[in-house]
């Protein structure tokens, strides 16, 4: 029974869903402000906006794969097996977008970078460019493939149900942004920024006041007599 889970893994539940929120939160105000503060509107996030984005990147992805770990140890045993395919594929999205990141914090203004004419074409978030692709292929593939597996450890009914609907439109907005590649029209793939960078974090919060109503429940029982 879910109530029974070692209070570890879902204070690990709680942990990680939390931060998952705060720091999503915290990445929405940051790129208001970038957003807010563009020279034109076919520009590129300007510093330090665009470097406060990509460091709070790096602990959002291991975030979500701490989430989705919890979550297999929450789902009933017949379920297990796909919801560690949605683990797999949480973690696949979390090493691309941190090796991207970082690899732009540390790279992109290096000089033996910077000055080359190619690194536009290698670090920008300007379609087409490496950068450009390896985030599609993050957040549009790995992604939703990820949370469509890992909602089927969420049950259908109650606070629960509502937590899988967001969960599961927040997989098909992200799918429906990678219609931007084909079309080339990265404004098309804004679609799936709603679904990874908004609703997501709405279940991730959600997914947290679930474990920790668990974690009490179940310090309730072992308290009865």
């Amino acid at each position: 029974m879910r109530e029974a889970l070692e209070p570890a893994a879902l204070r690990m539940g709680v942990i990680s869903g939390s931060a998952v929120a705060v720091l999503s939160a915290a990445y929405a105000a940051v790129l208001g402000m970038g957003l807010l503060t563009l020279p034109s509107p076919d520009q590129q996030i300007q510093q330090p906006w665009f470097s406060l984005l990509e460091l709070l990147i790096l602990p959002i992805a291991p975030a979500m794969v701490v989430l989705a770990v919890a979550l297999h140890a929450w789902s009933p045993p017949e379920r297990r097996p796909l919801v560690l395919v949605g683990v797999i594929f949480f973690s696949m999205c979390a090493m691309v977008t941190c090796a991207l990141h970082f690899s732009i914090l540390a790279l992109s203004r290096h000089p033996e970078f910077a000055g080359e004419p190619w690194s536009s074409l290698v670090f920008s978030f300007r379609w087409p460019s490496v950068a450009y692709a390896l985030d599609i292929l993050a957040w549009d593939v790995y992604f939703p493939i990820g949370a469509l597996f890992v909602t089927t450890a969420v049950p259908s009914t109650g606070l629960a149900g509502q937590v899988r609907i967001i969960l599961l439109i927040s997989s098909l907005l992200a799918f429906a942004g990678l219609l931007g590649v084909p079309l080339a029209n990265m404004q098309v793939r804004n679609i799936g920024i709603i679904g990874y960078a908004v609703l997501f974090p709405i279940g991730a919060a959600l997914l947290a006041l679930m474990f920790h109503r668990a974690r009490h429940a179940g310090a309730a029982h072992q308290s009865r007599p």
